[in-house]
């Protein structure tokens, strides 16, 4: 019969009595490895605490990055019509005052040669009538109207306004354009290259001439793009005039919204590496332009009352 006067098992008390059962602690820790874990968490401490005083935060004014071929000149078309046709070919190098299309000049040529006949008829009439001063009047007259007919008719033939290469061609032949309406593109073998970055207008105060400024080209990811910036615009500015600022063919794609700053930096090298492969930049390529402005302690932005005390003892 068990015992009741004990909670063990009579079979358990037994098996104790005879002394085979080894003692053990509850949990054994070796002490080698408490030494080593408690001065590893002293290291990582002072490590914190190292990085927190020394360690720095940086603030980004960050917005829209544009490249830009910086000697580019757009051709944009004087009168309106319809192109006839177009004599060069994107890349073609180009010499000044070259041909670069023509547009329908049917009825200007039909004019002209209306004028030359009634110039001719009248310098028929003078020779017959010498003393008759209409026929001079009529004669002075024609003579004026063809002149102004053969500029309009060389005007329909348009001409480059520089050497270069062609670059771009917006146009078709039989198209009509409207004047003023951008045609084609033409760049210098030396032109350089440029990022026009659209920053957020309150960073003005803190962007300055030969800061860096870092592009990530989109469809380029982490492939960061450095340059130096040149100039930083004077006055902050609206949409529309970011808009009139980097031209009808850019802007269209760009979505603007507040004040901006325009900061413009040029480029080192007119190709970049992504990927482990060259690549070209191309004009009208858009990223995300960042530039550094501020730059901060961890410990300060942690504590933001030790900001008012460090710019007090500076004083």
């Amino acid at each position: 019969m068990p015992n009741e006067s004990t909670i063990f098992r009579q079979e358990a008390l037994e098996f104790q009595s005879r002394g085979r059962v080894a003692k053990s602690d509850v949990l054994r820790i070796s002490p080698q490895g408490t030494n080593w874990a408690y001065w590893l968490l002293i290291g990582l401490f002072l490590a914190s605490c190292v990085y927190v005083v020394f360690g720095r935060i940086d603030e980004y004014a960050t917005g829209t990055g544009v490249i830009r071929e910086t000697g580019r000149s757009i051709v944009t078309a004087i009168t309106g019509g319809t192109i006839h046709d177009i004599a060069v070919q994107p890349g073609q190098t180009l010499e000044a005052g070259q041909p670069l299309l023509h547009f329908d000049d049917f009825q200007e040529r039909i004019e002209l040669e209306r004028l030359h006949k009634d110039f001719n008829s009248q310098q028929v009439n003078r020779l017959k009538n010498p003393n008759d001063p209409i026929a001079h009047q009529q004669v002075a007259s024609l003579r004026t109207q063809i002149e102004t007919a053969e500029r309009r008719l060389k005007e329909r033939t348009l001409l480059a306004p520089r050497a270069g290469k062609v670059q771009d061609i917006r146009i078709r032949p039989s198209q009509l354009v409207n004047p003023g309406e951008s045609l084609l593109t033409i760049v210098g073998e030396n032109d350089s290259l440029a990022v026009i970055a659209i920053l957020p207008g309150h960073y003005r105060p803190l962007l300055k001439k030969g800061g860096a400024l870092q592009l990530e080209l989109n469809g380029f990811q982490y492939a960061y793009q450095r340059a130096t910036i040149d100039a930083v615009g004077n006055e902050v500015v609206g949409p529309n005039e970011i808009r009139r600022f980097l031209g009808q063919e850019i802007s269209d794609s760009l979505t603007l919204q507040g004040s901006s700053v325009i900061v413009q930096a040029q480029l080192p090298s007119r190709s970049f590496e992504a990927g482990g492969r060259r690549h070209e930049y191309h004009d009208g390529m858009q990223g995300t332009a960042a530039a550094r402005v501020h730059s901060q302690s961890i410990l300060v932005a942690l504590v933001p009352g030790l900001k008012a005390l460090l710019e007090r003892n500076d004083e």
